[in-house]
């Protein structure tokens, strides 16, 4: 109870010195970056983001998932009823990192897994939950796939590092289609 106290405070110190009425609902950077729970993988933190200048969609594992398709459908519908439609000049980052937990679930709870990812048990291997620079590079290839993305969006795949606080580029930026 007393952590939830702080945050209270917290908001009404943020209310008072660094709330803006101002932000827009379209990211002024026009960057959406999916990445994973994690806390020591704050997107905000790593890439000294401001305010406003991302969305980020965060998962477990950070992974292309069926109901992240969903989550970007919803988020295309958002932008282009706010007049900025998803497409040329937006930059799409797909962040995994080392040391993910959710390699525990790929040995403890592959059932789990396998429905959280859409695939059957049989296929978790090829989707290398346990190597965060392949797991980014399968994820940007299920990007580029996916028929329903627009074609002009940038996307890159990068892994950051729990022991170093760095990322590294796995998949430079290309255009998700041609």
């Amino acid at each position: 109870m007393d952590f939830i106290n702080t945050l209270t405070e917290r908001n009404a110190e943020y209310a008072e010195n660094g709330f803006s009425a101002d932000l827009k609902i379209i990211p002024s950077q026009k960057t959406m970056i999916i990445g994973c729970v994690d806390p020591r993988v704050d997107p905000m933190d790593i890439f000294k983001l401001g305010a406003g200048e991302a969305a980020i969609i965060r998962n477990v594992g950070g992974r292309v998932t069926p109901e992240l398709f969903q989550t970007m459908a919803i988020l295309g519908t958002v932008s282009k009823v706010g007049g900025n439609p998803v497409g040329e000049g937006w930059n799409l980052v797909v962040l995994h990192h080392t040391q993910c937990g959710i390699t525990g679930c790929l040995h403890h709870a592959p059932h789990l897994l396998a429905r959280y990812m859409g695939v059957e048990e049989g296929k978790l291997a090829t989707l290398a939950i346990d190597d965060p620079y392949k797991s980014v590079e399968i994820d940007v290839a299920a990007l580029k796939a996916n028929p329903n993305l627009p074609a002009d969006v940038m996307v890159t795949g990068l892994v950051y590092d729990v022991t170093t606080g760095k990322v590294e580029t796995v998949v430079p930026t290309s255009r998700l289609k041609g």
